[in-house]
């Protein structure tokens, strides 16, 4: 209370020595956690709150760029999820600009890897690797809302060093690219030389001509049009 003097001057006795994890003797004691308080985690309090509800749902988001410790996340959601059920399907939704070509490779191999269908859903944006990963969804399990838009383009890195150091970024640029633009035509169902040719610059889709492209297999506008392999389970035992 303001203006009250502590008890040890009133009393001319001496404070007791603080108590490491514990009260000292004139203080207050140790801050308590907050039942109602949310971790903080590198993607935000309220973020990491959310994909843990979402994943009780089998439902992963990729809502940001792809880096490592953003696939080494979802690599490990569809691990998880695949080991707390084999046969019910996973959902994958997409709002992201693309990124890192190495850490969305391991997001595919790792949807390739798992027995369970992976339906994808593109809200807002699916651009570069974004856009790879929404067409690389189990046939006739990929989504798009109606409004959402969708960038196909060629990859492209930073090159510099010595003459032999720029050959070898050059020949492994042109090794990636050869193979995203190969399994783009395998999930599409266009030839590669299309692909090639529409990814020269940035080509962008709206939701019904990603449709006609290959890139989805269909445009929904309510949750009831999202089909699912099996019911949901909870999915609280394998500690997601």
């Amino acid at each position: 209370m303001r203006g009250v003097r502590p008890w040890w001057i009133s009393s001319g006795e001496k404070p007791l020595p603080a108590v490491p994890g514990g009260t000292d003797g004139g203080g207050d004691p140790p801050d308590e956690e907050d039942p109602m308080s949310t971790p903080t985690t590198t993607t935000g309090p309220f973020d990491d709150q959310l994909s843990q509800r979402l994943l009780f749902q089998r439902i992963v988001v990729l809502g940001q760029e792809v880096d490592d410790a953003v696939a080494n996340r979802i690599c490990a959601q569809l691990l998880l999820l695949s080991a707390d059920d084999p046969r019910s399907d996973i959902a994958l939704y997409v709002n992201s600009p693309g990124g890192s070509i190495s850490a969305g490779l391991a997001i595919y191999d790792t949807m390739r890897l798992i027995p369970n269908d992976v339906s994808t859903l593109v809200m807002g944006m699916a651009a570069s690797m974004g856009q790879f990963l929404l067409c690389a969804g189990t046939a006739g399990k990929r989504y798009a809302l109606p409004h959402a838009r969708v960038m196909m383009h060629q990859p492209s890195g930073g090159i510099g060093g010595t003459a032999a150091d720029i050959a070898i970024q050059a020949e492994n640029l042109a090794h990636t690219k050869a193979t995203m633009q190969r399994l783009i035509a395998e999930h599409t169902g266009q030839d590669v030389e299309t692909v090639e040719l529409d990814s020269q610059r940035d080509r962008w889709f709206t939701a019904e001509e990603a449709l006609a492209y290959g890139v989805v297999d269909h445009v929904v506008t309510g949750v009831s049009d999202v089909r699912l392999g099996s019911a949901t389970r909870d999915a609280r035992k394998v500690g997601l």
